[in-house]
Protein backbone atom coordinates (compact mmCIF):
# COMPACT_ATOMS: atom_id res chain seq x y z
CA UNK A 1 0.00 0.00 0.00
CA UNK A 2 1.29 3.42 -0.88
CA UNK A 3 1.88 6.07 1.69
CA UNK A 4 -0.43 9.04 1.03
CA UNK A 5 0.93 12.45 1.94
CA UNK A 6 -1.21 15.25 3.38
CA UNK A 7 -1.97 16.94 0.05
CA UNK A 8 -3.13 13.68 -1.50
CA UNK A 9 -5.34 13.04 1.49
CA UNK A 10 -6.80 16.55 1.27
CA UNK A 11 -7.50 16.04 -2.43
CA UNK A 12 -9.45 12.87 -1.79
CA UNK A 13 -11.17 14.52 1.18
CA UNK A 14 -12.52 17.21 -1.16
CA UNK A 15 -14.19 14.49 -3.25
CA UNK A 16 -15.77 12.98 -0.14
CA UNK A 17 -17.00 16.38 1.08
CA UNK A 18 -18.51 17.09 -2.35
CA UNK A 19 -20.31 13.75 -2.30
CA UNK A 20 -21.68 14.32 1.21
CA UNK A 21 -22.84 17.83 0.26
CA UNK A 22 -24.56 16.42 -2.83
CA UNK A 23 -26.45 13.87 -0.72
CA UNK A 24 -27.64 16.49 1.78
CA UNK A 25 -28.45 19.21 -0.76
CA UNK A 26 -31.00 17.60 -3.01
CA UNK A 27 -34.68 17.81 -3.64
CA UNK A 28 -36.98 20.47 -5.06
CA UNK A 29 -35.94 23.10 -2.49
CA UNK A 30 -32.20 22.78 -3.11
CA UNK A 31 -30.23 25.98 -3.55
CA UNK A 32 -28.62 25.37 -6.96
CA UNK A 33 -26.39 28.45 -7.00
CA UNK A 34 -24.93 27.52 -3.61
CA UNK A 35 -24.38 23.95 -4.81
CA UNK A 36 -22.61 25.12 -7.98
CA UNK A 37 -20.37 27.43 -5.96
CA UNK A 38 -19.43 24.77 -3.43
CA UNK A 39 -18.86 22.07 -6.07
CA UNK A 40 -16.63 24.38 -8.08
CA UNK A 41 -14.65 25.69 -5.12
CA UNK A 42 -14.02 22.30 -3.56
CA UNK A 43 -13.14 20.64 -6.85
CA UNK A 44 -10.64 23.36 -7.78
CA UNK A 45 -9.09 23.09 -4.31
CA UNK A 46 -8.96 19.30 -4.75
CA UNK A 47 -7.20 19.63 -8.10
CA UNK A 48 -4.67 22.05 -6.58
CA UNK A 49 -4.03 19.67 -3.68
CA UNK A 50 -3.65 16.78 -6.13
CA UNK A 51 -1.07 18.70 -8.13
CA UNK A 52 0.86 19.51 -4.95
CA UNK A 53 0.96 15.83 -4.01
CA UNK A 54 4.20 13.98 -4.73
CA UNK A 55 2.64 10.55 -5.33
CA UNK A 56 1.79 9.92 -8.96
CA UNK A 57 -1.21 7.61 -8.39
CA UNK A 58 -2.78 10.02 -5.89
CA UNK A 59 -2.23 12.90 -8.30
CA UNK A 60 -3.94 11.09 -11.16
CA UNK A 61 -6.80 9.87 -8.98
CA UNK A 62 -7.33 13.29 -7.41
CA UNK A 63 -7.33 15.09 -10.74
CA UNK A 64 -9.75 12.60 -12.30
CA UNK A 65 -12.23 12.56 -9.42
CA UNK A 66 -12.16 16.30 -8.80
CA UNK A 67 -12.25 16.93 -12.54
CA UNK A 68 -15.45 14.88 -12.83
CA UNK A 69 -17.04 16.96 -10.08
CA UNK A 70 -15.90 20.15 -11.81
CA UNK A 71 -17.46 19.03 -15.10
CA UNK A 72 -20.67 18.19 -13.19
CA UNK A 73 -20.70 21.72 -11.73
CA UNK A 74 -20.18 23.27 -15.18
CA UNK A 75 -23.00 21.18 -16.65
CA UNK A 76 -25.24 22.16 -13.74
CA UNK A 77 -24.41 25.83 -14.36
CA UNK A 78 -25.23 25.37 -18.05
CA UNK A 79 -28.56 23.73 -17.18
CA UNK A 80 -29.47 26.59 -14.83
CA UNK A 81 -28.59 29.10 -17.54
CA UNK A 82 -30.70 27.31 -20.14
CA UNK A 83 -33.63 26.78 -17.78
CA UNK A 84 -33.94 30.33 -16.50
CA UNK A 85 -36.22 32.73 -18.40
Amino acid sequence: MTNINKFGLLSLLMVIINFIFFIFNRGPNANITLAISIFTLLSVLGIIFALMSKKRIVTITGILLNGCIFVFAILLLLAVGIGSP
